[in-house]
Order: C-alpha cells, then structure tokens, then sequence
C-alpha cells in the first residue's frame, strides 16, 4: 500500500471518529447506548469482520504465512510479557499500581480497534496476522492477565473457572472459525457469506464512532497533564512498534506481517483491563486516564508509524 492510500484511509478514520465526537456531543450518542453498540461492534461486528475478509476472496496467504503469523503472535506476547514486568519498574510507578501499567504493556486495543484499522489501511494478507494475535491475545487475558489483575487477593484460584468460561467468547470463536476456513478452503453458500459481509462492513463506521464518543467523553485534558503516561506512549506505542519493524525488516520479514506487527504494536490501550478491574472494584484512574490519551494520540501515532514503515519497506 502507497504512503498516500495510508494517509487518505486514516484520514478517513479521522473522519469518522469526528463524527462520533459530534454525535456525542449532540446526544445522539450517550453512554448507555455506546454499551449497546459496542456490545454489537465486540460480539457481532467484528467477528463477522474477521470472517469477512477471509471469504472475501482477496487473502492470497499461504498456510506457512500462518505458521509465520503464528510463530510471530507468541514472540511478540513473550516480548510485552516481559517488557509489562520492567516497564513500570523504569517508570518508577507506585508498587502497587504496576499492575495496572503491566497490563498497559501487554492488552492493547488489537480487536476493537486494531481490527476495523487494519481491514481499513493494511494489504489483505493482513488480516491472517491480525486473526492471530487477537487469538492470543483472548488466550493470555483471561489466564496471564486476570491473574496480573488479581495479583495480592484472594480471587486467584476461584477465577480459573470463570477465566476457562470467558476463553469461549463471540470473537475467539470466529477467529478460530476464520482461521480453519482460511486452512482448508471451505467456500459459504452466497447467502451465509453475502450476510456475513453485510455485518461485518458496518464494523468500521460503528467502531470508530463508538471510538470518538468515548473521546468526547473522556476527561482529556486532565489525563493530558500525567507525564507518566506521555513517556508510556513514547516507549511503548511509538519506540516499540519502530524496533519491531527494523527488527523484522532487517531480517526481510514479508512487507505485509511487518505492516500487520506495526499495528498491532502500535495500537492504544484496551478496555478490557478496566472493565475487569471496575467489576472487582479497584481503582481504575490509571486505566481510565491512559485509555483516554492513547486512543487520542493513537490516531496521529499509527497514521505516522504505518507511514513510515511503508515508506521504509
């Protein structure tokens, strides 16, 4: 994809977020039918998204660029695993707070947002890349994270279950679904797969207006003046995702999973963390505040990382 097509496709993103944010403010989108809608984006929309782009026809990937997809999904979670334990240390974060940082570090926005972005701007391919690392990271939150999260209570034993319960999921299971089609070649009857299209296309739209309306609500300028999260942005959201690229460019990785990895890395920091940490009552500023300013600075960040990295391949 050319430096131009990237530019004008975020400036479409931009766009849209901009329309959330005028939606918000006029009341068109308030904060319990964001909940609903995004309810429809996580468990509908982008799974539907996900199955999409694989029947559409134009992911020409082999089954060793899954292997290759694979191989790089379960480097690149060991690489924030290790960077979420060291990370808060060198930010010199409050003990018991680095929990929150840890997961900062390691469950960024790869599905919500990192899906509608990369079917969006990224070549096709991309897409097989994407799929997997969401794979993983569904597989690491509800075990690696919920027990980052519940680290110094007495939660961790009774949450296994309920981790166990939470793997099966609207998005794990089409992935999955996606991921065996993609492998053997399976071709849906028109109808199942003209559906599936249908619902998956009004994933972008939705997901970045839902994107917008969560900015416009958002205490922004308060969250702007934590120092903290700004070098949090720089080392995780903007070195990071630059050394992955040299890393993989250096070592002639193809162009695409070097595109798909630059997101991937380069995307802000989910909700998932906070929402599990607002149902155990914890204190959630932390999360609140570096979900707001990420995905705001996100928007310039990736449209320049994915800039450059297609520029650079």
């Amino acid at each position: 994809m050319s430096l131009s097509i990237t530019l004008q496709q975020m400036g479409v993103i931009c766009i849209l977020v901009a329309i959330g944010i005028l939606l918000e403010k006029r009341g068109v989108v308030d904060s319990l039918s964001s909940r609903k809608l995004s309810a429809i984006v996580v468990d509908v929309c982008n799974p539907a998204l996900i199955l999409a782009s694989i029947l559409g026809g134009n992911v020409t990937a082999t089954h060793t660029d899954l292997l290759y997809a694979a191989g790089l999904g379960a480097a690149f979670y060991v690489l924030l695993i290790v960077i979420g334990l060291f990370l808060p240390r060198l930010l010199r974060v409050a003990p018991e707070k680095r929990k929150y940082y840890n997961l900062m570090c390691v469950y960024t926005n790869t599905g919500f947002l990192g899906i509608p972005i990369a079917k969006a701007i990224l070549p096709p391919n991309a897409i097989i890349y994407v799929i997997v690392i969401n794979i993983f990271y569904a597989l690491l939150f509800y075990t690696h994270g919920m027990a980052v999260l519940n680290h110094g209570s007495e939660e961790t034993k009774s949450s296994k279950a309920a981790a166990l319960k939470n793997l099966i999921n609207p998005g794990t299971i089409m992935a999955i679904v996606s991921l065996t089609v993609f492998f053997f070649g399976i071709t849906l009857p028109p109808i199942l797969a003209n559906t599936v299209e249908y619902v998956g296309n009004a994933t972008v739209f939705l997901s970045m207006v839902l994107l917008g309306a969560s900015i416009a609500r958002s205490d922004l300028f308060a969250s702007l003046k934590d120092v903290r999260i700004w070098i949090f942005i720089v080392l995780r959201l903007i070195l990071l995702p630059i050394i992955i690229v040299l890393i993989l460019h250096a070592v002639s990785f193809d162009k695409t999973a070097t595109l798909a990895m630059c997101l991937m890395a380069a995307v802000p920091v989910g909700n998932l963390p906070m929402i599990q940490a607002e149902k155990k009552r914890m204190d959630t500023s932390i999360l609140s505040s570096a979900i707001a300013v990420t995905t705001t600075v996100s928007i310039i960040t990736i449209t320049a990382l994915i800039a450059i990295a297609t520029k650079l391949l």
